[in-house]
């Protein structure tokens, strides 16, 4: 079964049909199933364009594990159309940028330009994404970059420390696996393999075309039916791919101690477990707690490890969403010496809010920090475009700045120690990255 089957259909469209989402923002779904939704800025001189694909790491097979990510660097590398020079320089011409993106529920390619430009950046991002070759030279030139992106990355410990610990808790479950594959993934992986994957997954229901800025919903929607028109994205009817069910729970590993060795100078430490998936209604109650624990420089996290003690530079929380599962942690780097006693002050404070919860000063504080800062994050058009896609893609709902708002100040003390005792609680899984050997660091 595939992942559309999975999620199964939505509504499907006999014909083009366009609605208004909220003030400004305007949805279309093409009869192919592919979606387009635009936030009008009229105050902006720029726009921001996103292509985004429901198929990301955790869609991949074994024997495929990193395709995504792999797929995500060729589509710049040539078109029927244009060459990998072409794209690049098109938009540098008129002082735009484009990037690109794999998650491991997603994939996003993405331009800025000035408002002039929006239909450039229309026609070259839709036709990269749409109709690239995989030139086999290519294929093998962006192996080696591959190969190197993943050994800078473990040249990164603070960063491979993370996906450590989501291995300790997911296993070999693909939410577990690494975004760029592995070595022994990405040598053997043929120019085939991908482009059965990316003709098989990157199907127009699975696809949202975001845009925000100083733009048109109409023109938006002619210049991407444009630019699809004669691209295997440009299919027959079909219904646009519902978001990933969140009614399933994955598997995860029971609680242990992940030590990785490198010669660093100091330790990494992400000390955490199963979190909340992204439709649990307990997320906002969720994203406060993490606020409080290790969200900024008053959290208690900060104050006691830092501030008080001058134990780490960097400590903080977080917590990760996917459709069926999430996971909460805490990181830390400090001096090796000081490990053990950072662990044991991360614990204690831990089981503090468990149990006792967080006080009506730190709620308020909480809230204040959750609002601020998904409000800020909203001030340039790369990020209300992201915005409009994500809940498109990811909820199948756009859910209203003022409605979110009141959703968090709706959050109460009880709900947060709810989560807290649940969460903080339970057994926990370590990961080190540093100069220990494996069982050397005491949990």
């Amino acid at each position: 079964m595939t992942a559309n089957d999975e999620r199964g259909p939505a509504t499907r469209p006999a014909r083009v049909s366009t609605r208004t989402l909220q003030d400004g923002v305007k949805k279309t779904v093409l009869p192919s199933g592919l979606r387009i939704i635009t936030e009008a800025i009229p105050t902006t001189r720029s726009a921001a364009l996103g292509i985004w694909v429901g198929i990301g790491s955790r869609d991949e097979t074994p024997s495929l594990h990193g395709a995504s990510h792999f797929l995500e660097h060729l589509l710049f590398k040539g078109t029927h159309k244009r060459t990998a020079l072409d794209i690049s320089s098109e938009i540098e011409a008129v002082g735009g940028e484009t990037n690109a993106f794999t998650t491991k529920e997603y994939t996003c390619y993405y331009a800025r330009v000035l408002d002039a430009d929006l239909s450039l950046a229309v026609d070259v991002l839709v036709d990269a994404v749409a109709d690239s070759i995989l030139d086999p030279a290519d294929v093998e030139t962006e192996r080696g970059v591959i190969l190197e992106e993943i050994a800078m990355h473990e040249d990164e410990p603070g960063d491979e420390v993370h996906d450590v610990f989501a291995e300790a808790i997911y296993g070999d479950h693909p939410l577990g696996r690494l975004i760029s594959g592995t070595p022994e993934s990405i040598t053997p992986m043929t120019r085939d393999q991908i482009n059965r994957f990316y003709r098989r997954r990157y199907t127009a229901p699975e696809v949202v075309v975001a845009a925000a800025g100083n733009l048109d919903h109409q023109t938006v929607v002619r210049l991407v039916r444009k630019a699809l028109a004669g691209t295997p994205l440009d299919t027959g009817p079909a219904a646009p791919a519902a978001p990933r069910p969140g009614d399933r729970r994955v598997r995860v590993r029971k609680a242990h101690d992940v030590v990785l060795h490198r010669d660093t100078e100091q330790a990494h430490i992400v000390l955490g477990g199963p979190g909340l998936g992204r439709h649990d209604h307990r997320r906002f109650a969720m994203g406060v707690l993490n606020n409080v624990l290790g969200g900024g420089m008053s959290s208690r996290l900060f104050q006691e490890i830092r501030e008080k003690r001058g134990l780490a530079y960097s400590v903080y929380s977080y917590a990760g969403q996917y459709a069926d599962s999430g996971l909460f942690g805490v990181y830390a780097g400090c001096a090796p010496a000081k490990a053990r006693e950072v662990l044991d002050l991360i614990r204690i404070e831990l089981e503090r809010v468990a149990v006792d919860g967080i006080t009506g000063e730190e709620l308020a504080r909480g809230k204040g920090m959750t609002k601020g800062s998904y409000v800020l994050g909203l001030e340039d058009t790369g990020s209300r475009m992201s915005r409009l896609a994500k809940s498109e893609l990811l909820h199948g709902d756009l859910m209203g700045v003022d409605e979110m708002l009141t959703r968090v100040d709706a959050v109460t003390s009880a709900e947060v120690h709810a989560v807290a005792a649940e969460l903080l609680a339970q057994p926990l899984s370590l990961a080190v990255v540093g100069p220990f050997e494996a069982g050397e660091l005491p949990a």
